[in-house]
């Protein structure tokens, strides 16, 4: 593991610790960045999928949407 610094104003720094036996404030930092990294990794993937289907690799084959939408409401 590796260390982390930022730099946050002293008002800030004296509410953290005024709550510090409640808040574990690194656990806090890592879950948001763990987070927050989920969701850039999404949208790339999203873009690049979205790249591929502009470019035609993918093919839907006709029929596929109303045949998907059928089994849905037949399996409800």
């Amino acid at each position: 593991m590796s260390v982390f610094s930022v730099k946050l104003k002293k008002e800030i720094r004296e509410k953290m610790e005024k709550y510090r036996e409640k808040v574990n404030w690194a656990d806090e930092v890592r879950k948001f960045i763990e987070e927050k990294l989920k969701e850039l990794e999404a949208e790339e993937n999203f873009s690049h999928i979205l790249e591929e289907l502009r470019k035609g690799k993918w093919k839907v084959t006709r029929g596929f949407a109303i045949k998907s939408v059928r089994e849905d409401r037949d399996s409800s």
